[in-house]
């Protein structure tokens, strides 16, 4: 994939972003039902999608709450949409997924005040979608990890309903340093670059102050943030500038007495989920990672 031109005009970059054609894909998994629908958000409706597979059984079940990645910027329910089709398969557990709002629309806190009213939403009316609250993971890749990730620490903070289980797919967990990330020739277009983290940083948030901010940036929250969050597990990727970031954060949860695992894909790029039409890897790995959250919240 060719690197974005940053100088387009936001929508425009909106409409190359994994815009992928899955017809490619012959094991693409048939479900039982896709459904548009909306949740209460802190200015109005956000657009969600329900996706239920044909091993989730009578309601309610356990399921699982799904963030995009994009940076904040980028991304929406069609760019994800194969990667929940996936996971709800591997799960077996019915799969909500969020259309937060995108910066530079809006900026921080705008997408974590979505996600957390997504989360507070579904932990008290999840029967009406056929969802167990009990049994309810949030899970997000890159920029999503990060709302998936806040949202366990958030519940700290609120002494909230916390999720059952945690998801992050290769994670951005922290804002604070982007430039001194190490960078390969490998590791550019729209998967990474140094000029892609500071479009994004300085788009969501562009108060330097907000940086630290461990809503932002959970890799830095206080030691008491982090007591009695759920079991998490991480996956990272070899020719990924995050890769460290997402075992440092495992390893600062097993530190706290927190149950999390992680795996390591050594060849694939920061976003390789999004690449199921070209990558068998891919394809197994979206399954996996659902099989391995289904298994935490009792559905297989």
């Amino acid at each position: 994939m060719q690197p974005p031109d940053l100088r387009l005009p936001i929508e425009r970059l909106r409409q190359q972003f994994f815009r992928m054609d899955y017809s490619g894909e012959p094991d693409a998994p048939e479900l039982a039902e896709i459904k548009l629908l909306t949740v209460p958000g802190p200015s109005g409706p956000l657009k969600a999608r329900l996706y239920v597979p044909l091993g989730a059984g009578i309601p309610p079940g356990p399921g699982i709450l799904f963030f995009h990645g994009g940076g904040f910027v980028l991304g929406d329910l069609e760019s994800h949409d194969m990667i929940c089709r996936r996971m709800a398969e591997g799960s077996r557990c019915r799969v909500l997924a969020i259309d937060y709002r995108l910066a530079p629309e809006t900026c921080f806190p705008c997408a974590h005040d979505d996600a957390l009213a997504a989360w507070h939403w579904i932990s008290h009316h999840g029967e009406e979608i056929g969802i167990d609250r009990r049994r309810i993971a949030v899970a997000g890749d890159s920029a999503g990890g990060n709302l998936a990730a806040f949202i366990c620490q958030q519940m700290n903070r609120e002494r909230g309903p916390m999720p059952a289980f945690q998801l992050l797919l290769y994670p951005l967990l922290q804002f604070a340093d982007i430039r001194s990330k190490k960078m390969s020739p490998q590791e550019s277009g729209f998967f990474i670059s140094v000029g892609l983290f500071e479009f994004f940083r300085g788009h969501y948030l562009p108060d330097p102050e907000t940086f630290m901010d461990p809503r932002i940036s959970p890799l830095f929250a206080p030691p008491e943030e982090l007591r009695n969050l759920p079991p998490a597990h991480i996956i990272v990727c070899g020719w990924d500038p995050l890769h460290d970031e997402g075992l440092a954060y495992a390893a600062k949860l097993r530190a706290m007495g927190i149950q999390a695992s992680e795996k390591e894909y050594p060849s694939m790029v920061h976003g390789f989920l999004n690449l199921t039409h070209i990558s068998a890897t891919a394809r197994t790995a979206a399954r996996e990672v659902g099989k391995v959250t289904g298994e935490a919240l009792g559905a297989i």
